[in-house]
């Protein structure tokens, strides 16, 4: 049958295949039949359904079996597909072949070969062929075989085989090929990270969730990530001035077709993702680094001598670049648009008003932030509703009097006597004057008068911060305290003058959680790494610029741990010892994304 087939049909058109051809169809039969079968479900059928497909069967078939009476007509089917295939099989395998010629003994192929007439030549191809197209197929599916003495009512259960077969195959065709990022396509850069087909713009659960930490821990996107944290670490840059870390970012937004505004701030950047259209929730990282000598001794310690990343927010751009590739892959699952912000100078106090300035919030109606936190293991995500972090201001208060020996003080205005007076007036703001369940802090850091033995100095100079959770008790100790300074040096005679560097923009305000927000993230942490590794965490008064966000829009600040005393990840951060687990980044990246994806899923019309 199968000779008369290939002899006496227009199948004879085999003619046009050479010895090497069928040597290379032979070594490659596994991916042939991968290929034919791509073929005939995607061109030779490319107009027609399941349903049509059955319809040109006549009789129709019952199963996939190549014992049933009728079986002869998945033969055909099979056959009328092969020979369409023969010249794409003959360039695509073209390569192939001399390369397995060289490297798979031909010789002994020859010898086959020679040996053979020219039409056993063709119904061993036939056999090889027929053989990858059905049995391998068919392994997933068909697993039992059907017996020639099967009734006529089974045919409509029969054709529903087949049309599982013909599905089947769609399983079997391989992913895409990753080659290096910056040769993709922006379809190869997308099939990157798309690992199911999953459609979570319609319906939300824990599948979405688990998909996307799925992406942030493949091998490949976790190489690259602590790649992009090293590379930053390795060049700091301090407020305003981060243009190659700016740079760093523009590149890879670049390289995944994300558009960006540039610059904002001096070196600040405003990426885009999704549909364009409302709802718009932003992400945002800071980018600078502080004035530190590192001491950690590492492949990737600082270049640049007495700066460093001592606070983790090379960290945080990784992350948040991240997540920028997680979100561009899922980007048809964007009910709205997410703004990615990287932004300069937090650690000067005004980056952040700076980006607002510069339009960064435009449109936005809800944002987010992490930052990496020691007090916590790797991987636990912490946060707390209302206040996170305190308010925090600085100040400086010049007090001037009449200088003199100390032998005659009453020839003097003593203005440490003055001096010593306000340090502990201001002791009793916190103590006397506020609530006590309403944490406030004021602190005196520094006080210099003059260096002589025997002379009253004619000026004195103090200076220290000042904290506090709320925005009202925030401005009621900045009041009391220029109010401190200025009475009690008259009591004495003195006059004082107090700076709050109001000018220079190092007034933090506090950072507060909106309720809903801080919700979300903690619905999204749970999902991302379960209840256990989510904490409600006591406010700290620690400050963040990120609290300039939080006074214009809906806003969430979470911490994400670091600690790890195996690899010694325990120091605090501006410390020169500080160093953090870098399995913490993809964990970072996956939060991010998902936080925006769900937030559009769940805001979004």
């Amino acid at each position: 049958m199968i000779i008369y087939l290939l002899e006496r049909s227009s199948f004879s058109k085999l003619s046009f295949m050479t010895e090497s051809d069928l040597k290379s169809i032979y070594f490659n039969s596994k991916s042939t039949s991968i290929n034919l079968t791509y073929y005939m479900l995607h061109q030779e059928k490319a107009d027609s359904d399941d349903s049509d497909i059955l319809k040109t069967l006549n009789p129709p078939l019952p199963s996939c079996s190549l014992s049933h009476t009728h079986s002869h007509t998945l033969l055909l089917l099979h056959l009328s597909t092969i020979f369409h295939c023969f010249h794409i099989i003959k360039h695509k395998l073209s390569s192939l072949s001399t390369f397995y010629l060289q490297q798979q003994q031909p010789k002994k192929m020859d010898i086959l070969m020679n040996f053979l007439p020219i039409s056993s030549k063709k119904a061993l191809l036939f056999i090889i062929l027929l053989f990858c197209m059905v049995s391998t197929p068919l392994k997933a599916v068909v697993k039992s075989t059907v017996s020639s003495s099967s009734s006529s009512s089974a045919a409509s259960s029969d054709q529903r085989d087949l049309i599982t077969y013909f599905k089947s195959t769609r399983t079997l065709l391989p992913n895409p090929i990753n080659i290096p990022l910056q040769n993709q396509s922006r379809t190869s850069k997308i099939n990157l990270f798309t690992s199911s087909s999953l459609d979570c713009s319609s319906t939300w659960n824990q599948e979405c969730s688990n998909e996307i930490l799925k992406i942030a821990h493949k091998k490949e996107h976790v190489h690259w990530i602590k790649s992009i944290r090293r590379k930053i670490h390795e060049h700091p840059e301090l407020a305003f001035q981060e243009y190659q870390t700016s740079k760093i970012v523009r590149q890879e937004l670049n390289k995944l077709e994300i558009s960006y505004k540039f610059p904002m701030a001096t070196t600040g950047i405003r990426a885009v993702i999704g549909s364009g259209q409302p709802p718009f929730v932003a992400l945002r990282a800071d980018m600078d680094a502080l004035p530190i000598q590192e001491a950690v001794e590492w492949e990737h310690k600082s270049k640049i001598d007495g700066k460093m990343h001592a606070c983790g927010h090379d960290a945080h751009v990784a992350m948040l670049l991240g997540a920028a590739r997680i979100l561009k892959a899922r980007e048809k699952n964007l009910k709205g648009t997410v703004i990615l912000i990287f932004q300069p100078a937090e650690e000067a106090g005004n980056g952040a008003k700076s980006m607002i300035k510069d339009g960064a919030l435009e449109n936005v109606e809800a944002i987010f932030a992490a930052h990496v936190s020691h007090q916590h293991p790797t991987g636990v995500i912490g946060s707390t509703r209302g206040a996170l972090l305190a308010g925090c201001g600085f100040f400086r208060a010049v007090i001037n009097g009449k200088t003199g020996q100390a032998s005659s003080p009453h020839h003097s205005i003593d203005t440490l006597l003055a001096a010593s007076a306000a340090v502990i007036s201001l002791q009793s703001i916190v103590s006397r004057e506020s609530d006590p369940l309403d944490s406030q802090v004021v602190s005196v850091t520094s006080f210099n008068g003059g260096d002589s033995l025997d002379v009253i100095p004619e000026t004195v100079t103090l200076s220290g911060t000042f904290r506090a959770f709320s925005r009202t008790n925030f401005y009621q100790l900045l009041k009391r305290i220029r109010e401190v300074f200025t009475e009690q040096a008259s009591v004495y005679r003195c006059t004082a003058t107090v700076d709050f560097f109001e000018d220079n923009d190092t007034i933090y305000p506090p950072t507060v959680n909106d309720e809903r927000m801080y919700e979300h993230v903690k619905k999204v942490a749970r999902d991302l790494v379960g209840t256990t590794n989510f904490k409600v965490v006591p406010p700290m008064m620690g400050a963040e610029d990120f609290s300039f966000y939080s006074e214009v829009i809906p806003a969430a600040f979470f911490y994400i741990g670091i600690r790890n005393e195996t690899l010694g990840s325990i120091h605090t951060g501006h410390s020169p010892h500080f160093m953090i687990d870098e399995d913490v980044l993809p964990i970072g990246a996956a939060t991010h994304a998902a936080i925006a994806e769900r937030y559009l899923y769940e805001y979004g019309s």
